[in-house]
């Protein structure tokens, strides 16, 4: 059994720690709304089946899937992937699942964060999220993990720490409207100190995504490890997204983190702008309270939103000039890690990417 802890893990001495930290395993949630992921979601669930079957070679990996779809999930992921049945809305583990924390005599729980599918009926992509909402509470009774419910309407990838007190997320997510409109940023803030246990919030202002996640900013930034980080950027200064990636640089090369550090800053090329195809637009189904999809809408894809496994690191690729300059970064940046690449456009159409989809259980 799990119990709910009516406390703060800043109080209790646990804390989010960094995705470069040892993990026990690795969640995800199979994808099936046909008004989200084109052709009834058959290729969304091949990319997943990749992605599952990626992270597998370095550390076990759980699916939860809606009783609907257990037996061809079951039947399309390997064996040694265990399958566990978790109704969801969709298939955003990152964003709907928990958080987990650790603490220095090696205990985890997890924080279940108040979700309202990217900002609830302000400007949310879809409409019910009840199942959703779930699952951090499933997971920490089937895991025997204790939970910290926080009043916070937050996604996982919104944030990014460094698991010594610095968290990194944008102003366009967390300050939106849709989010938490009662809440100051000074506020916000103290909800990040309280849930993550960090002493420094580094702001970046937009992420490349607003009609989305409103920018979150697994797409833009990130920890290599304490005291680095990597940026996305483009060189191209007729891309819509130049100007706010040199934003969020700038930003980055001025900040100090908890520990005092200035932040070593590398960065990572964007891949070619990516729209929706016609083809790839007409396999969604419309439905009532769902943002359509359609054709030449712009896409989130980033090299940025890969994933840090045990040994290893999981990034998408998009078939484009840039994915050899990705692949060579990311090996130079994680030289003691096996970098992995998986297809990264099939889940991009549904709107994120290889960090979107996971979410890690670090190790206690």
């Amino acid at each position: 059994m799990s119990t709910t802890i009516d406390s703060t893990p800043r109080a209790d001495g646990f804390r989010m720690p960094g995705e470069f930290e040892p993990h026990a395993q690795l969640w995800m949630l199979w994808p099936q709304r046909p008004d989200n992921w084109r052709l009834g979601a058959k290729p969304a669930q091949r990319a997943w089946v990749q992605v599952a079957t990626a992270v597998s070679q370095f550390e076990p990996v759980t699916v939860g899937v809606n009783n609907d779809q257990y037996e061809n999930a079951r039947n399309l992921l390997p064996a040694h992937v265990r399958v566990v049945e978790i109704s969801s809305n969709d298939a955003w583990m990152r964003d709907c699942g928990p958080t987990f924390l650790v603490n220095d005599k090696g205990d985890v729980r997890l924080v279940d964060w108040d979700f309202n599918a990217w900002g609830g009926l302000y400007d949310g992509l879809y409409f019910p999220w009840d199942k959703d909402q779930m699952v951090p509470l499933k997971i920490s009774e089937l895991e025997r993990v204790d939970r910290y419910k926080a009043h916070l309407v937050m996604e996982g990838g919104s944030i990014h720490v460094d698991g010594e007190g610095t968290v990194i997320t944008t102003e366009e997510c967390l300050l939106s409207p849709g989010r938490n409109p009662q809440l100051s940023r000074e506020e916000i803030e103290q909800h990040l100190r309280d849930y993550l246990n960090v002493d420094t919030v580094i702001w970046l202002a937009k992420g490349i995504d607003p009609e989305e996640t409103n920018g979150h900013v697994d797409d833009v930034a990130c920890f290599v490890k304490p005291g680095v980080v990597l940026a996305a950027i483009t060189e191209d200064k007729a891309d819509w997204r130049y100007e706010l990636l040199q934003d969020n640089l700038r930003r980055l090369q001025a900040a100090t983190d908890a520990k005092g550090r200035k932040l070593e800053v590398h960065t990572m090329p964007m891949p070619a702008i990516m729209v929706i195809t016609e083809d790839e637009a007409w396999g969604v189904d419309a439905a009532e309270g769902t943002i359509p999809r359609v054709p030449g809408d712009k896409t989130a894809a980033s090299y940025l939103n890969f994933l840090i496994v045990n040994g290893g690191v999981i990034m998408p690729a998009f078939d484009g000039p840039n994915d050899a300059v990705a692949l060579s970064t990311l090996q130079r940046l994680f030289a003691d890690r096996k970098v992995v690449t998986v297809p990264g456009r099939e889940i991009v159409l549904g709107g994120g990417n290889v960090h979107c989809i996971t979410q890690q259980q670090p190790k206690g």
